[in-house]
């Protein structure tokens, strides 16, 4: 456990470390396009986070080969080196993205291609583990065709929930952090070394997402881009490739009898092997739902529209950072749920606790305008937001005349409905200059 926690903090150090530099890194090479209609943020915002990250996992990768107990990993499996080749590809054609805007069907492909780079080094599925029916053998294009499908639709579920500052890095952390803890359960407590590369990728995944949330969090500095969200839902797929069909039912030793039975009796233990789709079940789900909107509409599958999850969180009124946190309510819920189902499938608390949240998160959802209030002993720890009033101090001239000219735009825009996004290059706003102050809006909730 002490190997993969140092990973994991190596990991987050380099992606935090080299998140500031990558930003004015993209000021300069002018990634930062302007506003479109379906962004939330209102400032031109640099992208192309995901090369910090990028960085990071190599740097998780070289630590953990040089560790006593991990280095062996790299000797017996391929996996390590397969997942870094299609790392790298994916994460190059997203790097291409974030600058030159290139086509949808070009970025299907190259996920294809970065799936079909990992299922060349090993990286596949081999069997199938079913209740019933016992372990299914998979030929070569069965496996070949399941492990591409896989990436692609986990890659593209965590892109398209990437549209709120934090939401699809602290998503993935949450779920990479359940899968972790289950990868270990099954390498550790049951001695299957086939699950170590996956709890690896599981702790690096982590680390990637952690370094870069403190740069990401509302309002966000940075974005991390097609080529980080690409990046993190590749490592998360290949963590559940590595570790689905790779674990003999029989070599859990958990029932005597057939391999047969030995499965059906052991459908817990499966549940995040078959579906690993269920830890990002809420991005999953917005995936689909998305495609049946814009094909029901006569759009193209991947044209952009504002009807996402998170979208129409901020509609009913709720704020940036409540819409974020609702999401990884739901995200948690629903991973570490299933977490604790394939633990203990018997246990009625489960079903209660999975009841009693589901209550809180839909009463949460009901009252999108209340705002809580930290205690006093606990202000210095939070927003100003979540601050009790206190009596503000008396304004200067300036201050006054700043504050009615900002009354003045304000009915304005809400009269026409419209939001007048800054254009790229003016001073002070977020991305503009590498070391310039943030701009200061007069309502925070409606900044990306």
């Amino acid at each position: 456990m002490r190997e993969y926690l140092l990973t994991l903090c190596i990991t987050a150090a380099v992606t935090y470390l080299l998140t500031g530099p990558v930003r004015k890194f993209a000021i300069v090479a002018g990634a930062m396009p302007e506003i479109r209609a379906r962004d939330v943020h209102r400032e031109p915002t640099p992208r192309l986070g995901g090369i910090a990250m990028f960085f990071g996992l190599c740097a998780g990768l070289l630590v953990a080969d040089h560790l006593t107990n991990l280095s062996t990993l790299f000797e017996n499996s391929n996996e390590p080196r397969a997942l870094l080749s299609g790392a790298a590809l994916i994460w190059l054609i997203g790097v291409l993205d974030d600058k030159f805007e290139i086509d949808a069907l070009i970025k299907l492909g190259g996920q294809m291609i970065a799936a079909g780079v990992m299922v060349m080094q090993g990286l596949t599925i081999l069997w199938l583990p079913i209740p019933g029916v016992g372990s299914v053998a998979l030929t070569q294009w069965q496996g070949t065709l399941l492990t591409v499908a896989l990436v692609v639709i986990t890659i593209n579920a965590v892109n398209f929930v990437d549209g709120l500052d934090g939401l699809a890095a602290g998503m993935v952390c949450i779920a990479a952090a359940a899968f972790f803890l289950y990868a270990y359960r099954i390498w550790y407590s049951y001695g299957i070394e086939a699950a170590a590369p996956a709890t690896l990728f599981a702790a690096i995944l982590m680390g990637m997402c952690l370094g870069f949330l403190p740069h990401n969090m509302h309002p966000a500095r940075i974005f991390m881009g097609d080529s980080g969200s690409m990046l993190i839902g590749l490592v998360l797929a290949a963590g559940a490739i590595s570790v689905t069909g790779q674990v003999d039912p029989d070599a859990l030793k958990l029932f005597a009898g057939s391999e047969k039975e030995a499965v059906h009796q052991t459908v817990p233990v499966y549940i995040p092997l078959l579906l690993p789709l269920t830890i990002i079940a809420v991005p999953a789900a917005d995936l689909i739902l998305a495609i049946v909107r814009r094909t029901w509409r006569g759009q193209s599958p991947f044209a952009a529209d504002r009807g996402h999850l998170h979208h129409r969180l901020l509609e009913i009124g709720h704020s940036h950072s409540r819409a974020v946190l609702i999401m990884y309510f739901w995200s948690a819920l629903i991973a570490f749920g299933a977490l604790t189902y394939s633990v203990n499938s018997a246990s009625m608390w489960i079903v209660l606790s999975v009841v009693i949240l589901s209550t809180l998160g839909l009463v949460l959802l009901l009252l999108p305008r209340f705002t809580p209030r930290a205690p006093r002993w606990a202000e210095a720890f939070v927003p100003p937001r979540y601050r009790r009033g206190r009596v503000s101090a008396p304004q200067t001239p300036d201050d006054a005349a700043e504050s009615d000219a900002q009354a003045a735009e304000g009915p304005l825009e809400a009269a026409s409905g419209e939001r007048t996004p800054v254009a790229a290059g003016v001073s002070g706003v977020n991305g503009a200059s590498a070391v310039g102050p943030r701009a200061r809006l007069a309502d925070r909730s409606r900044s990306r």
